[in-house]
């Protein structure tokens, strides 16, 4: 089991995707966002993990609410259903998981509805004091449950609108002795995109797309009223050139740009009080400040699939952080193969970096499938 000393509710995120960009104070300062539940933030697909984490403007399937929602409607099939399971932090346990289960249905040939669901598995904790003396224990879940409804605007344009509940059980009970009493946090959040498909009937063009997402409530997970925490809101936007060549053989080429929509916590007193003070709207204003990075908070994603008679599949991808707001920067790579309407695909981050800029799925294999389902 992990041991933790708990100060503050705050420290509870780092379980997730903050624990692997903790700065190391000697080297060098690295201004990283935090957030509540931030599960959201993990990419389920494993067609995503293998071209660089790219999924805004790649072709739709039934993983397209966890991307954007908005280009589902351009999916060939009426219906899909998709399933991951992507293993976390797989150095520190085989416990820490997350899976996800999605699907569409095309309403007609301009509108589809979908609906998904998130799984997040921490394992077991052992709370202890700065001592060491143990606190108790807790066994930390999280979940959202997600639907949406998107349209065509036109024969390119489409638009998108999806809601979630977010719910995120990080400890429970006076876990340090401090009393402050914990507990679950419950959310709202929902996501805007939109889709514009430039791609021709031989399957060649251009996609672009633009997302806003985890637009919503903040989460309260003690008695702390003042210590409301802000949902992972991101911005993203994605192009990906879609090139068929003779005989079967395709290349999709794809770029996407995510910003986090949270401000960074300041390191003082004063400043982390007025942290708490912004409204939701405010604090994705403050996320594009100077002190929080400005254009350098920016992730970027690179990645490229290559098929034949869309049937097999190779890919692979970058993904790059700035030294100072994270600092991951790593490689992947994958593979997929398609029979009749069914897919599976294999993705792998090859290890980078070391202790805090070390990917919490490196070195791992993430698994997706996904079916197309002909009837309407």
């Amino acid at each position: 089991m992990i041991r933790f000393c708990f100060r503050s509710a705050a420290l509870v995120f780092l379980i997730g995707t903050v624990l692997p960009v903790i700065s190391h104070a000697q080297e060098k300062t690295i201004n990283v966002a935090t957030s509540a539940a931030p599960f959201l933030r993990i990419s389920p697909d494993a067609r995503a993990g293998g071209m660089g984490e790219i999924g805004i403007a790649t072709k739709a399937d039934a993983n397209a609410p966890f991307y954007n929602l908005s280009k589902i409607v351009f999916a060939e099939a009426p219906n899909g259903v998709a399933v991951s399971y992507v293993p976390w932090l797989r150095a520190i346990s085989n416990k820490i998981y997350l899976a996800t289960v999605s699907g569409y249905h095309k309403l007609d040939d301009n509108q589809a509805i979908t609906g998904a669901l998130r799984y997040f598995n921490l394992g077991n904790i052992q709370f202890a004091d700065a001592s060491g003396n143990p606190l108790g224990s807790s066994s930390p879940r999280e979940f959202s449950l997600e639907g949406g409804y998107a349209r065509k605007l036109g024969s390119r344009l489409s638009l998108a609108l999806a809601a979630r509940y977010i719910y995120s059980k990080l400890a429970s009970g006076n876990a340090n002795n401090s009393g402050v009493n914990y507990k679950a946090g419950n959310a709202f959040g929902v996501d805007i995109s939109m889709t514009y498909n430039a791609v021709n009937e031989e399957g060649k063009g251009l996609v672009t797309g633009a997302t806003l997402t985890n637009l919503g409530s903040r989460v309260n997970y003690s008695n702390n009223s003042a210590a409301k925490e802000y949902l992972p809101s991101n911005f993203g936007a994605g192009v990906a050139y879609n090139l068929p060549m003779q005989e079967g053989h395709k290349f999709t080429f794809g770029l996407d740009l995510n910003k986090m929509l949270t401000p960074v916590i300041p390191n003082d007193s004063a400043g982390i009080a007025s942290y708490y003070d912004y409204s939701v709207v405010k604090s994705w204003f403050k996320s594009f400040s100077s002190a929080n990075g400005g254009l350098k908070s920016f992730q970027i994603s690179l990645g490229c699939e290559y098929s034949y008679k869309d049937q097999f599949f190779m890919r692979t991808g970058y993904f790059y952080e700035d030294k100072y707001h994270g600092d991951r920067n790593y490689l992947t790579a994958g593979v997929g193969y398609k029979y009749g309407s069914a897919m599976i695909n294999i993705a792998y981050i090859v290890p980078s970096g070391s202790g805090a800029t070390r990917s919490p799925l490196s070195n791992t294999l993430r698994f997706g499938a996904t079916v197309d389902l002909p009837w309407k």
